[in-house]
């Protein structure tokens, strides 16, 4: 499955007590429609997403940033303490891709994401232009 949303917050490293690390950030995907009598709503849906494969992307993961998100939702269902039922969306996501907003350049960031550190993009000659 896919999502693009924008993060509401930088990104936050977690260290288990077993050492593993995990990224974990929020992002909201919003929705406009118009109802059946023209009034226009706007319905915003939030995911708590966590990200296993490199903590490095972490860095990179800043508030505003919007993200394609690949990997596969889960749902969070508990009582609060006034015994009220909640619940949460939550997104694994195996595969990111930068798409723009945020602080950095999506080009560093998707380098970033491949674990790559050498952010410096590749000199382009004649016979790589398409004219």
């Amino acid at each position: 499955m896919e999502i693009t949303g924008r993060l509401t917050a930088d990104a936050k490293l977690n260290t288990l007590q077993d050492e593993r690390q995990v990224v974990s950030f929020t992002v909201v995907q919003n929705d406009n429609f118009k109802t059946k009598g023209g009034e226009k709503k706007q319905v915003a849906t939030y995911f708590d997403c966590s990200y296993w494969i490199s903590p490095k992307v972490a860095d990179k993961l800043k508030k505003g940033t919007i993200v394609l998100l690949y990997g596969r939702i889960g749902i969070n269902a508990w009582n609060n303490m006034q015994g009220e039922a909640k619940a949460s969306l939550t997104f694994h996501t195996n595969n990111i891709k930068f798409i723009g907003g945020g602080k950095s350049n999506a080009a560093s960031m998707e380098q970033q994401e491949e674990g790559q550190t050498d952010v410096t993009p590749a000199p382009q000659t004649k016979d790589d232009l398409p004219f």
